[in-house]
């Protein structure tokens, strides 16, 4: 019975989750909009504030996360299969999710600092 109560709510709080952070991110991207307006920027200003602020180096950050997710799942399950140990995929998957995200970091850094010194 307690498995599929927690089968049941898995789906939900995922939905609940994603929308939070959906609407979070709606919200302070039109506090931020409203705070450039307050303060007097025009829209060309405006427009080349949020260019400089993007992230190039992003959509390498999440791949380097989600192939860390995906190779903590598959070693887990591996592992769960021979050992009859239900723990070893969540603990793979926070481990390796931990170091894709510190893996990120350090590529996204040293790319960044390449650039610098490209730009200077």
């Amino acid at each position: 019975m307690g498995e599929g109560i927690i089968a049941l709510f898995i789906p939900i709080v995922a939905v609940v989750v994603t929308g939070i952070v959906l609407v979070t991110f709606f919200y302070f991207r039109s506090k931020e909009k409203q705070l450039m307006i307050e303060k007097g920027l025009s829209y060309d200003q405006m427009i080349e504030l949020l260019k400089s602020r993007k992230d190039s180096y992003s959509l390498l950050k999440a791949g380097i996360i989600i192939f860390f997710f995906g190779i903590g799942l598959g070693i887990g399950i591996l592992i769960e299969g021979y050992t009859g140990i239900d723990a070893w995929v969540p603990l793979l998957i926070f481990s390796m999710l931990g170091l894709g995200f510190i893996v990120a970091f350090l590529v996204t850094r040293k790319l960044e600092e390449r650039d610098k010194k490209r730009s200077s």
